[in-house]
């Protein structure tokens, strides 16, 4: 005990957005520190043995450029653990880099989960963060951590609407009197979306293209509607038959792909809506939806909720910072992390 005390004088308190995409860490009276893609490069070696060559926004830029004995890792899928021994090691990778790359340090940190995880995917993320050295585990689910992330008033009797969309999962919650009312969690997000520009594009231009390349068509001309102004952008890639050679792509056809897993959402937003007490009805109707999370970004999309779902919406300040940000105000409220995390 007194050990684990006097580790305690050295670690400082930490609040992680594991994201599926990119992974946020925020330190206690220094706000947020870390912004990296969440990937790990690992080289095969002999007999099975991995040898781990960098991590987040290293590892990133090696993308679409590695030989063939060494590998892009994700260890995160649909916002949950799909490699256990790669999550670890980027937790910790982002624990050190925090400190000045100490290993003298266990710090209490709080990570954020989707809201329809189950406890084993939950029992996943506490044992990798304490595998990584953490001292102390908090969990936070993402719709109340997106929620006090967008500064909306979650003990106030008014009901609020929060959707944050991802990159594994969209989090969807209405908060009231400091709790969630009404919440759903469903996997599709930002990789979705990249999947299907990739699937569009193939269909519809006989181009071939990589994830990379998806994701920035998808931060440059994305589009959730058909636009007043419509953006294009020359995408290059290879043909069915090998050939090299560029397509213009266009917002209406980033549109068009992203159709299906917006539907999706709209259907999810919807079933929140129908499981709505009657007396918060107003409430939402007054406030609208707010919006948080990367895919939030795309062009039109408070626009195509508003033909979908009759609500207004809003994006909140820095949507990409949100969740990490609500994580952050858990860990320094002690109220807050007895009332809405779990250990």
């Amino acid at each position: 005990m007194l050990f684990d005390g006097l580790l305690g004088l050295f670690s400082t308190d930490m609040a992680i957005d594991l994201g599926t995409a990119n992974t946020l860490v925020s330190v206690k009276d220094k706000g947020i520190i870390i912004n990296e893609p969440s990937v790990v490069v690992v080289q095969q070696k002999r007999f099975s043995e991995q040898k781990i060559l960098a991590v987040g926004k290293e590892a990133k830029a090696m993308a679409g450029k590695l030989p063939a004995d060494m590998k892009l890792v994700r260890p995160l899928r649909d916002g949950v653990i799909a490699d256990f021994d790669m999550t670890e090691h980027m937790i910790r990778h982002f624990i050190e880099k925090s400190h000045h790359r100490s290993m003298f340090v266990r710090p209490r940190i709080a990570i954020c989960i989707p809201h329809g995880i189950t406890a084993v995917e939950r029992g996943a993320v506490r044992e990798a963060a304490f595998s990584a050295g953490a001292r102390e585990v908090f969990l936070v689910e993402e719709p109340m951590a997106a929620a006090l992330g967008a500064d909306i008033p979650i003990h106030s009797s008014v009901g609020h609407l929060v959707v944050d969309i991802g990159g594994g999962t969209t989090e969807i919650g209405v908060t009231s009197l400091g709790g969630q009312i009404v919440s759903n969690s469903i996997r599709v997000a930002g990789d979705r979306f990249d999947k299907a520009i990739i699937d569009h594009i193939r269909m519809q231009h006989n181009l071939y293209i990589g994830e990379e390349t998806a994701e920035r068509l998808k931060w440059k001309v994305g589009a959730a509607c058909k636009l007043d102004d419509t953006l294009e952008v020359e995408v290059k890639g290879r043909d069915g038959g090998g050939l090299l050679l560029t397509r213009l792509i266009s917002s209406d056809d980033i549109a068009i792909a992203l159709s299906e897993p917006l539907r999706e959402i709209v259907v999810a937003i919807r079933s929140v809506l129908d499981e709505l007490p009657p007396d918060l009805a107003g409430d939402i109707i007054e406030n609208g939806i707010v919006l948080t999370g990367g895919g939030s970004l795309l062009h039109g999309f408070s626009k195509f909720l508003k033909e979908h779902i009759r609500l207004k919406a809003r994006l909140c300040n820095e949507p990409l910072l949100a969740v990490a940000r609500g994580t952050a105000k858990v860990l320094e409220d002690k109220k807050l992390l007895n009332s809405l995390s779990s250990k």
